[in-house]
C-alpha cells in the first residue's frame, strides 16, 4: 500500500504548480491585452482599468464568502505600497504590449528574477543558494538570447518591460512578506480592491475612452484570467520561497510565445528556441534540486 507521504506533493512542487498555473493564466491575459490594444484600438489606460475592474467583479463572490475577515489586516501600509507598485507595473506593461511583439516583451520581463532574488536576500532574509542564483542566471541568459538586443528589431519601447519587471519584483516581495501573516485570498482581494480606483483615475485622466461593443468579450476574458492569475500567484508565494519560485516564473516566456503564435501567427525568431530551452531546463533542474533538498531535510 502506498504511504500517504508519497501521494501528497511536496511543498516546493505545490509552489511550482501554482506558479505554472499563474503563468498560464497571465499568458492568456497578455494575448487578450495585445488584442484589445492592437486590434480593438483601446488605450493602455482603458485596458488596465477594465481588466482589473472585471477581475474585481469576478472576485466579489469570494469576498462575500469570506466576509469581513477577508479585509482584516495588520499591514494596510504594505498592501497600499504593493498596489502602488503593481499599478505602475500594469500601466507600463500594457503600454509595452500595445507597441512590441509579445514574445519580445515577455523575454525582457525576465530581468525580474534579479530584482526578486536581490530583494529576497536583503528584505526577506531568504538564503540565496548557488543553485537558485545559478538557475536564475541561466534563465536570464536564455532570455538575452531571445531578445537579441544587438539586432535591428530591438526598439526603445522594448525597454519598458524592464521597468515593469522592477516594479513587479517589488510587488512579489511584498506578496511573500504578507503571506507570512495573511491568507492568500485576502492578499488577492486587497490588490483588486485598491487597484481599481487607481486605474480608474488614470483612465479618466487620459481621456475616458469607452470600449466598442466588439471589445467587451476580450476584456471579460482578460479580467477573469487576471483574477485567476493573482490568486494562483499568491498561493505559490504562500507555500514556497520567492527566490525558489523565480525560475518557474520564467516558464511564462514559452507559454506566452506559443499562445501569441496561435492567436496572432507571430512566429518568434530562431533565437527563441535555444533561449527557451535554457529557461525551461533551468526551471526543471531547480525544481528537482529543491524537492530533493526538502525531502532530505
Amino acid at each position: 500500500m502506498t504511504s500517504p507521504t508519497n501521494t501528497i506533493p511536496s511543498v516546493p512542487l505545490r509552489g511550482a504548480a501554482f506558479m505554472f498555473a499563474a503563468g498560464l493564466a497571465f499568458a492568456g491575459v497578455n494575448v487578450a491585452t495585445q488584442w484589445a490594444g492592437m486590434v480593438e484600438g483601446l488605450s493602455s489606460t482603458a485596458i488596465a482599468f477594465w481588466q482589473y475592474f472585471i477581475a474585481f467583479l469576478f472576485a466579489l463572490p469570494l469576498i462575500w464568502r469570506e466576509g469581513p475577515k477577508a479585509l482584516a489586516t495588520n499591514h494596510l501600509g504594505q498592501h497600499i505600497l504593493r498596489v502602488l507598485l503593481a499599478a505602475g507595473g500594469v500601466q507600463v506593461w500594457v503600454f509595452a504590449l500595445t507597441h512590441v511583439a509579445i514574445w519580445q516583451v515577455i523575454a525582457l520581463s525576465m530581468t525580474s528574477p534579479f530584482f526578486v532574488i536581490a530583494g529576497a536576500g536583503l528584505f526577506l532574509g531568504e538564503r540565496i543558494t548557488l543553485t537558485r542564483l545559478g538557475t536564475t542566471l541561466v534563465g536570464f541568459t536564455g532570455a538575452l538570447i531571445i531578445i537579441a538586443p544587438w539586432s535591428e528589431t530591438f526598439s526603445v519601447y522594448s525597454l519598458l518591460p524592464v521597468l515593469a519587471a522592477a516594479l513587479w519584483a517589488g510587488t512579489s516581495l511584498l506578496t511573500k512578506r504578507l503571506t507570512r501573516d495573511e491568507a492568500p485570498a485576502s492578499i488577492a482581494i486587497y490588490l483588486l480592491l485598491l487597484l481599481t480606483p487607481i486605474n480608474a483615475a488614470l483612465w479618466i485622466g487620459s481621456g475616458f475612452d469607452m470600449p466598442p461593443i466588439s471589445a467587451w468579450a476580450v476584456l471579460a476574458v482578460t479580467g477573469v484570467l487576471t483574477a485567476m492569475a493573482q490568486y494562483f500567484m499568491t498561493r505559490a508565494y504562500a507555500v514556497a520561497d520567492a527566490a525558489y519560485l523565480q525560475p518557474f516564473d520564467d516558464l511564462k516566456l514559452p507559454l506566452n510565445v506559443i499562445l501569441g503564435w496561435l492567436v496572432f501567427a507571430a512566429a518568434p525568431s530562431l533565437n527563441f528556441w535555444p533561449g527557451a530551452l535554457l529557461i525551461v531546463g533551468a526551471s526543471l533542474f531547480l525544481m528537482r534540486q529543491e524537492d530533493t533538498r526538502k525531502s532530505m531535510a
